[in-house]
């Protein structure tokens, strides 16, 4: 039995900490403390350049005062509302303003905390919609290999991640996956959509003659695969794969949690690649990561199917507690004013470029086998060490802390997706402070 009375505020002991090597990280803690537009506080007093906007969730940058702002302002009016039978202006505000930025056959909300809840329901209500049409039998998910989609048991069901699957047993059955869409062997060093691999999209009709399209219910993808390290959909394949499932009756969800909320350039990615899904999940940018919210947006096609039966009687019987909550609500109002007033949604178009060109002077240095980059989100991929998988990448993201700047890393693959507010010379620093770091690794 553990001695409590040696605890203290401060002590790192009681908190399990998530996908993070809790021995490593204890033994030397990196705290931050604060933070202010692009930048982090550490602990000691450092500030750290944020490259990877938290996580991939604070678009707008940090501490935003009009956030901050809308957050104290509902706290102390309106904390908590009941979503079940019941309402608050917000979160039908909120909705609303979320369609008019959303690809135009998005007319719905569903409100969630988080982007695993978002898939879940997404996963949900494509199955329940082709019920309530009269095919039942459509209950089979498809996912991608190396797709993410958070960490609830149908998001890592359709995911295909094999780390974040192994340890919890046979999942749910009735999934099957695409094949990935990585070809570093023809599309390496490619700057935005890679020229080959849209055939990769016809692996749809393979499980459909497998598994009879008729058993299917919806294929689910990242149209940018994210947590993955960064993979573009090559030209074509987004067309391909939204082209297979409407000749078979099969809905399409894109996974926008990443993506949503101006990283490549537009609102979403559907409008980005022009091409419409079924339903749309999203989170992290809807309230630029500062409360947790998710959302699932979904065409009036696929709302209206519900909306029938007798009025007094529950469309879907799924929810949260948490569901528009009237904090997260009023969140994410203001932080749609903030990417309305400051044109964040289109920024990484503008800086595309230019980021791009910083991020492909990286090529040549010590292990650099690959860059993937678009809009305002880049990968540097590295050489493994020889029977030491993601080391090289983890020592490459702590020395980039010690320097100054946030870095994320999957495998072996460095992840950047900085706030939509960065500025070219905080460009410079931030690729010019990697490219340091890379010229120290082993």
């Amino acid at each position: 039995m553990s001695d409590r009375s040696a605890s203290a505020p401060n002590d790192l002991r009681a908190f399990w900490m998530p996908f993070t090597a809790n021995r490593q990280f204890k033994k030397s803690p990196r705290m931050f403390v604060a933070a202010r537009d692009m930048h982090y506080t550490t602990s000691d007093g450092r500030q750290v350049l944020d490259g990877t906007a938290g996580l991939w969730c604070c678009n707008a940058g940090h501490c935003r005062p009009k956030i901050t702002e809308a957050i104290q302002k509902q706290a102390a009016e309106l904390d908590y509302a009941p979503a079940f039978q019941m309402g608050h202006p917000k979160a039908f505000e909120l909705a609303s303003r979320l369609t008019e930025i959303a690809p135009e056959p998005f007319e719905h909300v569903f409100f969630t905390n988080s982007g695993s809840e978002s898939v879940e329901t997404a996963l949900k209500i494509a199955i329940a919609w082709h019920r309530a049409r009269g095919e039942g039998a459509r209950t089979r998910l498809i996912g991608r290999e190396r797709g993410y989609h958070g960490v609830n048991f149908g998001g890592i069901s359709v995911g295909g991640i094999v780390a974040n699957r192994k340890h919890f047993g046979t999942l749910l059955t009735g999934v099957d996956h695409l094949r990935h869409t990585h070809l570093p062997e023809k599309n390496a060093f490619t700057r935005g959509q890679p020229e080959h691999g849209a055939e990769l999209a016809d692996d749809l009709e393979r499980l459909c003659a497998l598994h009879d399209p008729s058993t299917i219910a919806a294929v689910i993808v990242e149209p940018m695969a994210g947590s993955t390290g960064v993979l573009l959909p090559p030209k074509g394949y987004l067309q391909r794969l939204r082209e297979i499932c409407d000749r078979h009756g099969i809905l399409l969800i894109f996974d926008e949690v990443i993506t949503g909320f101006g990283r490549l350039g537009s609102p979403f990615a559907a409008q980005h690649y022009d091409i419409m899904p079924d339903l749309i999940t999203t989170a992290k940018g809807l309230t630029n990561g500062v409360i947790p919210m998710g959302a699932v947006l979904t065409t009036a096609r696929i709302h209206d199917a519900f909306m029938t039966g007798p009025e007094h009687m529950i469309e879907l019987f799924h929810g949260y507690t948490y569901s528009g909550n009237p904090i997260a609500a009023a969140a994410g109002l203001a932080t749609l004013e903030t990417y309305r007033d400051e044109a964040l949604l289109t920024r990484a178009a503008e800086l595309e470029p230019y980021w791009l060109d910083a991020l492909f002077s990286l090529r040549g240095l010590p292990h650099v086998i690959d860059i993937r980059g678009q809009g305002l989100i880049g990968a540097v991929e590295l050489e493994p060490i020889a029977g030491e998988p993601t080391r090289r990448a983890f020592s490459a993201f702590l020395k980039a802390y010690e320097k100054g700047i946030l870095i994320r890393t999957t495998g072996d693959t460095i992840a950047m997706s900085p706030p939509l507010i960065i500025s070219k010379a905080q460009i410079d620093e931030l690729i010019g402070t990697l490219g340091d770091v890379l010229k120290t690794l082993d």
